[in-house]
């Protein structure tokens, strides 16, 4: 059974920093392409960025030089680094295997002005 369980969530400050984190289980998680998305109440989800297998990743271009998405496949977890946080940046994050019905529950991340 495949799991995806994302953390690291939380409140902070705008130009602060959280690292999320997404812990995957029941797959072959070095061979997937895994993506963040996030999700305002209201609104549709929106991709924030995908990593390769080789762990070459692509950002939307909000978060672009703010963001950074990371892979340990020895842990099978994908991180998203969250830097220069701003009001904009509250939603939940979402994490998933690219191309599949696999997501994680998500994690609130909120930023204060």
């Amino acid at each position: 059974q495949v799991q995806l369980v994302e953390s690291g969530g939380g409140l902070v400050q705008a130009g602060g920093s959280l690292r999320l984190s997404c812990l995957v289980s029941g797959s072959t998680f070095s061979m997937n392409v895994m993506a963040w998305y996030r999700q305002v109440p209201g609104k549709q989800r929106e991709l924030v960025g995908h990593i390769g297998s080789g762990g070459r990743a692509k950002y939307t271009d909000s978060v672009k030089g703010r963001f950074t998405i990371s892979r340990d496949n020895a842990k099978n977890t994908v991180y998203l680094q969250l830097n220069s946080l701003k009001p904009e940046d509250t939603a939940v994050y979402y994490c998933s295997i690219s191309g599949t019905v696999y997501w994680g529950k998500g994690t609130q991340v909120t930023v204060s002005s």
